[in-house]
């Protein structure tokens, strides 16, 4: 599978930024200021923004303070909001349809969790054609050591470093910080 046909716009995505996904997360306030930066930077260059929002049945509830995006970062008229309950944000959504009617072939990723969302979504995105930059000083996780896991700036380094090395034919992957961004195809 190569990028999407006809396709060769670049979109920001911006995974799970809300309340109950990184109050407690890893280097929470750069990681946002980061996005931020992205954000505004995306609508200066009329560059689609496109959010996805996680909901559950237990800590997510639709509409509750733990499922809404944070205050720092509120989605503008007109920007898709995704709304999803997989990890993998084309799983069961509109992604891909918000995608295509924006001829959108490359995405940018920033969000959470690193360890969840958002490996799932670079890679569903790379395995059903797209090109994916990981921004990654723009991604973070919260602190599941106690469960075996690795701490979060190790995860968020492995995450990165693994996501420098995919490859696939007609499409790239890579990673990049927020100061390095270009929303123009390479």
């Amino acid at each position: 599978m190569t990028t999407p046909s006809g396709r060769p716009g670049t979109a920001l995505l911006v995974i799970d930024v809300q309340n109950g996904v990184v109050d407690k997360a890893w280097q929470r306030d750069a990681v946002i200021a980061n996005i931020a930066t992205l954000v505004a930077r995306a609508r200066a260059g009329q560059v689609p923004v496109i959010w996805v929002q996680h909901s559950d049945d237990e800590d997510l509830r639709l509409g509750s303070d733990p499922w809404e995006y944070v205050p720092e970062l509120p989605p503008a008229d007109g920007e898709p909001v995704v709304h999803k309950r997989y990890g993998d944000a084309f799983e069961a959504t509109d992604l891909e349809e918000r995608l295509a009617e924006r001829g959108v072939g490359r995405l940018v990723v920033a969000g959470a969790a690193s360890d969840g969302c958002i490996r799932c979504t670079i890679h569903g995105a790379f395995t059903r054609g797209y090109g994916v930059t990981l921004v990654s000083d723009a991604h973070t996780t919260q602190d599941l050591t106690r469960w075996g896991a690795p701490s979060p700036d190790q995860v968020i380094a492995h995450t990165n470093m693994y996501w420098n090395y995919q490859s696939a034919p007609g499409r790239t992957a890579g990673t990049v910080e927020t100061a390095g961004v270009s929303f123009t195809a390479a």
